[in-house]
């Protein structure tokens, strides 16, 4: 007695399985990344950067003097470099949408031009 179906090899009655490359498979298992996904390993990523900025705070608390066009600012030092950086930033910003606009306004004309 068999409990469950046989292949005999020689058989030509014997289904054969659809072969499936490995990559192939690996495709359809593969999941697509969800937007609430993403917000998630933002969120796991901001929250180690809160940490590590905490951590650059508490060793660089001593006072530094400034002098910047005749100013003295005494301040620490984790505020002046944070301070530096944010200016940079927004700067770095500023040029990069300023690139953008060019590039849309850029575009637009050209999509008149071939329009016409």
């Amino acid at each position: 007695m068999t409990t469950g179906p046989t292949l005999d090899s020689g058989s030509a009655s014997a289904p054969n399985p659809p072969t499936t490359s490995a990559p192939a498979q690996a495709r359809k298992t593969q999941r697509r990344p969800t937007r609430t996904g993403n917000i998630h390993a933002g969120l796991i990523i901001a929250a180690v950067l809160l940490v590590l900025l905490v951590v650059f705070l508490a060793q660089n608390a001593h006072t530094i003097t400034i002098n910047f066009l005749g100013a003295d600012l005494h301040v620490s030092l984790a505020v002046a470099l944070l301070a530096a950086g944010l200016v940079g930033a927004l700067i770095v910003g500023a040029a990069g949408t300023a690139r953008i606009t060019q590039l849309r306004l850029h575009t637009r004309r050209a999509a008149r031009r071939h329009g016409q």
